[in-house]
């Protein structure tokens, strides 16, 4: 697991820390950071070439310590990706991790490529309705995209592989959305798959076009929480857009289940989700876990990350009011600044 991610010189987070836990929810204005974060350990991830001046910070593209993004894993470990030009960073693996004296240099950058070649398959999801509903060509291994397409094929490959776990989804979604009682599926040319969910009452069909936004979203979260073989992170950008209020609680059972797997008895390893989201309604279910919420701030240029647990005043800002209330009165930051 990363236990934090400290950026320098990387487009707005010119010296910043990210702080991380199994589960992290980050609020913040827009363009405070939140998604450049999220490219940025992606990118140090993949040790991706991108052009010097397509990363640095304004100002300091003649800086020698160049552009660096550290990743600082459990136990103390860490990684360090480096950007000096436009040819492939570099990677570095301290020696003085937290390894017996007994294991060689070689074996130390071992076990770290090992991880940084895990962590390259982290995926960031900003779902899009009119991708998750779209028919798609059949394949045998089916990988739900970036914006939720594909989710038919991963459906249907889970009914076929999975039985079992696409019936507790099945039942899930009728927790979720008692309106539709079961995901169903469609031929609707030769070679394509298309899927449809089936109403509670009446039975009628409804096509995936035809479904509303928030229904898309829901049920593309919810399959990701029982499809199996996932990276080790997933970040899902505003996962409650368009999703009513009295749902967010399920939303968040169902990331948790990846995250915390022991709470649902499955053994497995866990999986770190990282969110992001505007809601006051979705920041609310996070009274009573406070080290899982992250405030982006950003004021002259600079961005700040800062955990609601680790605040001097956080027994003031628990007792008083709504998590929502105080956010949008400005005192925890993270709000926009005129």
């Amino acid at each position: 697991m990363i236990e934090s991610v400290e950026f320098k010189n990387y487009k707005a987070l010119q010296d910043t820390k990210l702080p991380l836990s199994p589960f992290t929810l980050i609020i913040g204005p827009n363009g405070s950071g939140k998604t450049t974060a999220l490219k940025a350990i992606e990118l140090a991830a993949k040790t991706a070439s991108m052009k010097y001046s397509r990363v640095v910070s304004f100002g300091h593209e003649k800086d020698i310590e160049g552009v660096k993004v550290k990743i600082n894993w459990a136990k103390t470990s860490q990684t360090e990706v480096v950007w000096k030009d436009d040819s492939q960073p570099s990677a570095f693996f301290p020696s003085d991790n937290d390894f017996p004296e007994s294991i060689s240099e070689k074996i130390k950058k071992q076990f770290y490529e090992k991880e940084l070649s895990k962590l390259s398959q982290m995926q960031i999801f900003s779902f899009n309705s009119s991708s998750i509903s779209y028919p798609v060509q059949l394949s045998p291994n089916s990988r739900l995209s970036l914006t939720g397409g594909n989710l038919v094929g991963v459906l249907d490959q889970l009914r076929d592989k999975e039985p079992e776990k696409f019936e507790l989804l099945n039942q899930e979604v009728n927790r979720l959305l008692p309106e539709y009682d079961r995901i169903l599926f469609d031929t609707p040319n030769t070679g394509q798959r298309s899927f449809l969910l089936r109403t509670t009452r009446g039975k009628h069909k409804v096509q995936a076009e035809d479904l509303s936004t928030g229904t898309l979203f829901a049920l593309a979260i919810l399959t990701l929480a029982y499809i199996p073989n996932h990276p080790p992170l997933i970040c899902i950008e505003e996962p409650d857009h368009g999703i009513h209020p009295r749902l967010l609680r399920d939303l968040q059972d169902a990331l948790y289940r990846l995250s915390y797997p022991e709470s649902v008895g499955e053994k497995r390893d866990p999986i770190q989700i990282i969110c992001t989201t505007h809601s006051p309604y979705f920041l609310d279910l996070f009274r009573d876990h406070p080290e899982e919420v992250v405030i982006a701030s950003k004021k002259d240029g600079f961005v700040t990350f800062e955990r609601l647990s680790e605040r001097f005043d956080i027994e003031d800002i628990l007792q008083e009011s709504p998590l929502s209330d105080v956010w949008y009165s400005g005192v925890l930051g993270g709000v926009p600044i005129k």
